[in-house]
Order: C-alpha cells, then structure tokens, then sequence
C-alpha cells in the first residue's frame, strides 16, 4: 500500500479513537509533511480534515437513528463538550445535531464517505533528473489554500498575467508556481511569480520568496495541465517512498517555460521536489 491508502486504512480503523498526525504518518511509513502531502494530491483533502468529516458523519447517523444522548455521541466523535460538537457539526453540515435528530434522516447532509482509492489518478513517470539548484528569488501574486479549496489557483495565473514580463528584475521568460509554508492541516502558500534580480522595486502587493541551495528531483510533466494531479500524485504516493529519497524542508515548484501555452494549457512543464539521502 502507498502512504494514502496506509492513512485511509488506520484512519477509518481507529476512527472512534484519539488519534494524531504522528499516529497516522507513523502508520504510514512517512513524515507528517509527506502524508499530508501525499494525501492531498490523492484525495483532494487533508489527513485530519477528512479524520473530523467521517467523524462526523458517522455521528450524524447515530443522530438520524435516534441516539438518546447528543454528548455522549459528540464524546464518541471526539469533543470534549456539547457545545464545540454543535460547533463543529454546523461547520461540516449547516445544521444543528438537535435539528437531525428531530428529523430523523441524514437526506439533506452532505455526508462524507470512506475514500476509496482511484488507480486512474496514477500515472506512468519518466525517470526525474537531479539537479542542484543555486539559491534564487521568486516572486510574484500569492494566495493561502487549504487542500479542499485549492481550485482558485488557475484563477491567480490569469490575475498573474498582465504582470507577467513587466516584473521589475525579472529574469528570463520562465513562470513559477511555488509551494511554502505548508502545515500540518494542508494549508499552503502558492505563488504564481517569476525570477527577480533582487526585491527591492517589486510591487507592494507582491509574496518574495527565496529558494535556497537544494537537490531536487525533477519530472516532466508533457500532458495538458489539467492533469497534473495523476503526475503530483504519483511522485508523493509511489515514486517518493521507494525512491529513498525524503521531502526537504525547501520550497516545491512547478517551472513553466516558454514552451508552455497558457492559454491552451499544453506544452508541459516540471515539477521540482526537494529531497535529501
């Protein structure tokens, strides 16, 4: 099993438990990051995010059944109190347990069901090439993302285009789109930017990131950019853990050079992980 289908199986078999994304990576095989990671390019959704939604599903229908008691039921999803129940219940399903309850029916509730894994969101990688970067600077429109709401991002390339070649400092016809500051719930940083000398006539509204010295293994991804999620899935789920190779602390890009059309979408692209022995 790759790392997300390990984090799916120890998930829904502990899941009345009080379990960690320590708990989970180490089941998995991996570091925190790499889970997280890995298990958002399969699913579309972080670890614990997904943990609290099945929690909570599971608790609505024990609801809708007629469950006597509505803390003991919150106690078994995890919470600790009747009201951060109802809190987060109304988060996940724009209701109150009381209103299910009285209802008797989970019908109107966007429940959240075991994932079970797609093999067609897998594909066939060529082999990655190594490379050493030396340090350089990125910058560029950038917006915070969770993984379940990560589809804004072609919108941020179309806001990032009219900038695009009028970058003061800008080096080469090369765009980036860097990954930072990730945590442990699936929230990052994206930036959509280019290459600069230095930062200091940049626009105000502009993220600076700088990429330090690092190896990095990098995949082509020739398809269609739509596509890219089988390729990112791939390099996390399958060709991460048996490579020997780990995550490194240090940013993860996409490079599209000037072959890419962004207004169709085709030309191909790479993608560049950071990894350590």
């Amino acid at each position: 099993m790759n790392p997300t289908e390990k984090a799916l199986w120890f998930v829904e078999s502990h899941l009345p438990d009080a379990i960690s994304l320590d708990d989970v990576a180490a089941s998995s095989g991996v570091s925190r990051f790499h889970v997280t990671r890995a298990f958002g390019a399969a699913t579309g959704r972080s670890v614990m995010g997904y943990m609290r939604a099945r929690r909570l599903s599971e608790a609505a229908r024990k609801l809708a059944g007629g469950a006597s008691d509505i803390l003991a039921v919150a106690l078994d999803a995890g919470y600790g109190s009747h009201e951060a129940f109802t809190r987060a219940f109304r988060d996940q399903f724009g209701t109150t347990p009381e209103l299910v309850r009285a209802g008797g029916s989970t019908q109107n509730l966007d429940l959240v069901e075991p994932i079970l894994m797609d093999s067609s969101l897998l594909t066939t990688l060529e082999p990655p090439r190594f490379e050493t970067s030396q340090p350089f600077l990125i910058a560029g429109l950038g917006e915070r993302y969770s993984c379940e709401l990560s589809a804004g991002i072609p919108m941020q390339w179309q806001r990032f285009g009219p900038y695009f070649g009028n970058i003061p400092g800008q080096i080469d016809d090369v765009a980036y789109g860097v990954c930072v500051n990730g945590d442990d719930t699936g929230n990052f940083d994206y930036v959509a930017g280019v290459e600069v000398a230095d930062f200091s006539e940049l626009p105000k509204e502009f993220f600076r990131v700088r990429v330090p010295a690092q190896k990095y293994a990098v995949f082509a991804h020739r398809d269609h950019i739509s596509t890219i999620r089988r390729t990112v899935n791939t390099i996390w789920n399958k060709w991460l853990p048996a490579s020997g190779y780990e995550i490194a602390d240090a940013p993860e890009f996409e490079r599209y050079g000037p072959e890419f059309d962004p207004r169709s979408g085709n030309g191909g692209l790479e993608i560049w992980v950071p990894i350590k022995t």
